[in-house]
């Protein structure tokens, strides 16, 4: 396929990344919008567009797709795809099913995964506190919510660069700011870093 079909079903489909399989339908390259790119000369000023399509239709995609492409089973969890999508610094990762394609998980799935995992599509409050690293202190904080008649949306804990302190963000509805906060204060340890209506 000529790289300018390529860039039309990219265009038309709006996707950035176009797994190549063969006839078989194994997996053996991809085309990435930065791969079209790079198919273009550095300086195109002096040509026409003319003469720029009339290169670019001469340039197939097997001239540009990635041949080293990292892949994930369709049972990876989706943490582990996400970390090496960054460790790689890679666009999406291409999913395989006994060494056939059977999907393609991007940056923007795991945009949207987060919105969700957030409950940044629900509106309430969202907030940050630092806790002690030690057990039971997620069980503590989600208790005292329940119990002030909050409900809980999301809880995210994270480390931070003390290791004796771990950061949460939280969603929940149903309680004020005022009533939220101040019983979250009231835990020996708890410190509400960052309250805000979303």
């Amino acid at each position: 396929m000529p790289v300018t079909e390529a860039q039309a079903l990219m265009r038309e489909k709006r996707i950035r990344h176009l797994p190549i399989v063969d006839d078989a339908g194994k997996l053996i390259g991809l085309v990435t919008q930065r791969a079209l790119m790079k198919a273009l000369p550095s300086d195109v000023s002096h040509f026409s567009k003319f003469e720029i399509s009339y290169v670019l239709a001469k340039i197939t995609v097997k001239d540009v797709m990635v041949t080293d492409v990292v892949t994930i089973d369709e049972d990876t969890a989706i943490e582990e795809a996400a970390r090496i999508m960054a460790d790689r610094r890679l666009g999406c990762l291409p999913v395989m099913r006994d060494g056939e394609l059977i999907g393609i998980i991007t940056d923007n799935d795991l945009f949207t995964l987060m919105v969700d995992v957030l409950g940044a599509r629900n509106e309430g409050l969202r907030v940050t506190v630092s806790q002690p690293d030690r057990a039971g202190e997620v069980a503590r904080i989600s208790s005292t919510i329940a119990s002030a008649g909050g409900y809980l949306l999301a809880y995210i804990t994270y480390p931070t660069r003390d290791p004796a302190v771990w950061s949460s963000v939280l969603k929940v509805t149903n309680l004020s700011q005022d009533k939220l906060v101040d019983a979250l204060g009231r835990l020996e340890g708890i410190v509400v870093e960052d309250v805000r209506v979303m």
